[in-house]
């Protein structure tokens, strides 16, 4: 094997095995180890997928691996399972990054607003929403186009969780929907009210001092090129290789 490329090992392709597939027609599949190996490389890069090194096989197997189980939800699921293996977080953190979205990513079948896509001050972006544990570890993921608030793009992405007692946010988070929200599941909001409020709600500056965890957790995601850039039209891929990425990053 290539010192210079990414290969799972044995104790990580074993927590991943027991998520992957088994209904699979005719030949049973082989070398899964490998395929997905290639399949991270290429994430990690940012390369073209006929561009894949040779050591991981066929590109054309690399490439419909991934289309596939991003279609069937094989890789969010994945994810999931292993976010979700040490029990719901006492703490979680949410925020959102924008990644610019690359000329190769437009185009998509129902237009660029339905995948995601939006355009802001940077471009065409797209919006990575997220929640994250103190440990800097991501539970849950929402795409939306770069031009969506992010208390807009918090209802969905909080109806994702349950069972957490304190959640973080910026000021973007300040509005009654948000906090109504979060009370409602029996958490507290420690969120920094605006300026313009005039009732200001309580927060603590002391715990808020953990909320640059978030922060930590995307830059390590963008470390892979592919979500760094967008290269993906279809959203549905791209939050698929996203949950992928994140997997391999934090719970492996």
């Amino acid at each position: 094997m290539d010192a210079d490329l990414f290969w799972l090992s044995d104790r990580q392709f074993a927590r991943i095995a027991p998520h992957l597939p088994t209904d699979t027609r005719g030949k049973p599949r082989v070398d899964d180890r490998r395929v997905i190996s290639g399949i991270i490389q290429i994430m990690l890069s940012g390369a073209r997928w006929k561009d894949a090194p040779s050591a991981y096989g066929p590109r054309k197997t690399l490439y419909n691996r991934f289309q596939r189980w991003a279609a069937k939800g094989v890789w969010t699921r994945l994810f999931e399972a292993l976010a979700q293996s040490g029990g719901p977080p006492a703490e979680l953190l949410i925020d959102s990054s924008a990644v610019k979205a690359h000329r190769c990513a437009s185009g998509g079948k129902k237009g660029e607003r339905h995948q995601a896509i939006g355009r802001s001050r940077g471009g065409r972006t797209t919006k990575i929403h997220a929640l994250t544990d103190a440990a800097c570890r991501p539970v849950a993921f929402v795409l939306t186009g770069g031009n969506v608030a992010d208390c807009t793009a918090a209802v969905p992405l909080l109806e994702q969780v349950s069972n957490v007692r304190l959640i973080h946010g910026d000021k973007g988070y300040d509005t009654n929907a948000v906090r109504r929200q979060i009370e409602d599941k029996g958490a507290a909001p420690n969120i920094p009210p605006k300026v313009n409020r005039v009732w200001k709600n309580c927060f603590s500056p002391v715990l808020y001092r953990t909320r640059n965890a978030i922060e930590r957790m995307f830059n390590r995601l963008k470390d892979f090129r592919r979500i760094a850039t967008r290269y993906d039209r279809n959203a549905t891929n791209f939050h698929a290789a996203i949950c992928l990425v994140a997997a391999v990053s934090y719970w492996l």
